[in-house]
């Protein structure tokens, strides 16, 4: 429930605690939980040994079960010693300290209780002489224990309703880098904050509509920085301040961040100047060790500069009688001044942490690890930078090198002007890049460069040789006849010479013995067969089970018998007047 870092307390994650039930509930789950998981029947021949076992288990499982579940309530709320300070002391505001120890002391104590309950009712058990005994004990232990959670009703409806609230506090990380944004109520801190933020922090024209902290986010730096707007704080002592003001105290007292103290030199806020300075006096032991900015809001309204002398005086002596306080003027309406404000305020911030990073303990630990090596000369020659023989012919020419590595995709600057030809002007002694080659040649995915080329082979004149195949360990052109291609020319003229034979010879034949009647009705016949002939394939192509041999014409029920079957045979053969006595005998 608590991702730890180094260095760091446990920050909670509050929404991760699991719903607290009523008494009347966590009875009735223990009980039904007990009642499915043991064994409930005793049959009369058991004996005393088993029928002990069968109580003492279910005396046992109750225990466990509402040990566990009471473990786990106290195990999800955090322990107030262990958290940060901030989540502690808001803990202390919104929930007081004291009631809230109370209820987790008294939910271990019922723990605790319950288990001595089921420890000597087990005993007990132990030495039961009876049925009727071990179930009465058996009775009276998860009676009992019942009426010990009974007794935690108070505490267990507290801690839901701590729970419910505490799931709804904001995501708020006390380590990360944070701006706080403070003031009296209605001097335009939420309006700030929806500004630079995402956060949509409800605004109105009256006071304390901020009645808990939000927290928003923003980027500066490719950096993520921490908004939060605190609920408005009035002047007067701090056993006067309600729940409400204590949050922004508590945030102010515990977090590291950069504080934007807003005055509402227009006073529209109902607060005057004079009240406001009052309130950063009162309130400034808690900006010890913190960047302040004094933000001076609403100058749409009252420009600064126009602001009365004594009042201007009064905002100044703040600044002045401040260390680390820094003064700007903005505006929510015509958003004057809100970036820059923003700005100065996350730029003091970055530099204070690096200042406490250099200045902590852990620089030393590292700069101790690294080590700064100057190499000595080795001798008084002096050694000039070498610049190869073409680079100095080029600078000699005084030109530009032209850069044709581009040439067929974006031209640059440097490229080559084509001449009449179309082709660029370059050196007959060049030698063409393969992109160049690409281009001139079709282009990608027509011409591809011969990688041939670069084989090292023991005999250079073997590179561009046919890669042999091998099937079956055997190279193919091993088997390849050189004259296939002719003796393939020679068949098929051949074989068209005996066509064009027998077409004269069929041409040639025309007379015949048939009068036109027989001729009609051998082209009927013909007719017909091949109407029989479609017809077979129009049914064959029909989707229909095809029957195995070796069942075609067995009988498929008594009604039906196989044409296979001896009587049948004989039957059909009889009708044609066969003798079938000899094939039946096989």
């Amino acid at each position: 429930h608590s991702s730890i870092h180094p260095s760091i307390m446990p920050v909670y994650n509050f929404k991760k605690i699991g719903p607290i039930p009523n008494s009347t509930e966590l009875i009735d789950i223990v009980l039904m939980r007990t009642q499915r998981r043991t064994p409930t029947v005793v049959h009369p021949g058991y004996k005393i040994q088993r029928i002990r076992a069968f109580y003492m288990r279910k005396i046992k499982f109750t225990q466990q079960t509402i040990s566990e579940r009471l473990t786990a309530m106290l195990n999800d709320f955090p322990r107030l010693n262990d958290i940060h300070p901030f989540y502690a002391d808001l803990c202390n505001t919104l929930y007081d300290k004291d009631h809230y120890k109370l209820a987790l002391g008294q939910i271990n104590t019922a723990r605790s209780l319950v288990d001595a309950i089921a420890r000597d009712m087990i005993r007990m058990v132990k030495y039961g002489d009876s049925l009727y005994r071990c179930k009465c004990l058996k009775r009276a232990a998860l009676g009992r224990m019942c009426t010990v959670l009974k007794r935690q009703k108070a505490s267990l409806a507290y801690l839901e309703e701590v729970r419910k609230h505490m799931s709804r506090l904001p995501a708020l990380d006390p380590n990360t880098r944070t701006l706080l944004m403070c003031g009296l109520p209605n001097v335009g801190k939420s309006s700030f904050m929806n500004k630079i933020t995402r956060a949509n922090v409800d605004v109105q024209p009256y006071a304390f509509t901020t009645k808990s902290l939000f927290v928003g986010h923003c980027d500066y730096r490719y950096l993520r920085w921490q908004v939060i707007d605190t609920p408005g704080i009035l002047d007067h002592s701090l056993e006067e301040r309600n729940t409400i003001e204590m949050q922004a105290i508590t945030a102010l007292a515990h977090l590291t961040c950069s504080v934007l103290y807003f005055i509402d030199i227009s006073e529209h806020c109902g607060y005057t100047i004079e009240q406001q300075c009052s309130l950063f006096k009162s309130i400034k032991p808690l900006f010890a060790n913190k960047e302040l900015i004094v933000v001076v809001n609403k100058i749409d309204i009252q420009p600064w500069e126009t602001l009365q002398a004594d009042k201007k005086e009064m905002v100044e002596d703040l600044v002045k009688d401040s260390p680390n306080c820094t003064f700007m003027t903005m505006s929510n309406i015509s958003e004057k001044g809100v970036s820059e404000v923003k700005s100065t305020a996350c730029d003091r911030l970055l530099a204070t942490r690096v200042e406490s990073r250099i200045s902590g303990k852990k620089v030393e630990g590292v700069m101790n690890r690294l080590q700064v090596f100057y190499p000595d000369a080795r001798d008084n020659m002096e050694r000039e930078a070498f610049i190869p023989e073409s680079v100095q012919k080029e600078q000699a020419a005084g030109g530009k090198k032209a850069k044709k590595s581009r040439i067929g995709y974006a031209p640059t600057k440097y490229d080559e002007p084509e001449d009449e030809d179309g082709d660029a002007d370059m050196d007959d002694d060049k030698k063409k890049t393969a992109r160049e080659l690409m281009w001139e040649n079709g282009g990608p995915g027509v011409w591809a460069p011969d990688y041939r080329e670069q084989y090292d082979l023991k005999d250079p004149e073997w590179r561009f040789d046919a890669i042999p195949e091998i099937m079956d360990g055997k190279n193919v052109m091993d088997y390849v006849d050189p004259d296939i291609e002719a003796k393939l020319a020679m068949l098929e003229k051949e074989e068209d010479q005996l066509v064009a034979e027998a077409q004269a010879a069929a041409m040639g034949d025309d007379d015949s013995d048939l009068d036109e009647e027989e001729e009609a009705a051998v082209a009927a016949i013909r007719e017909r067969k091949a109407h029989f002939h479609l017809m077979s394939h129009v049914n064959d192509t029909q989707n229909k089970p095809i029957m195995p041999r070796n069942v075609r014409g067995k009988p498929k029920d008594m009604h039906q018998p196989g044409l296979l079957e001896a009587k049948e045979i004989k039957k059909k053969m009889d009708e044609f007047g066969v003798d079938t006595s000899a094939m039946l005998e096989r």
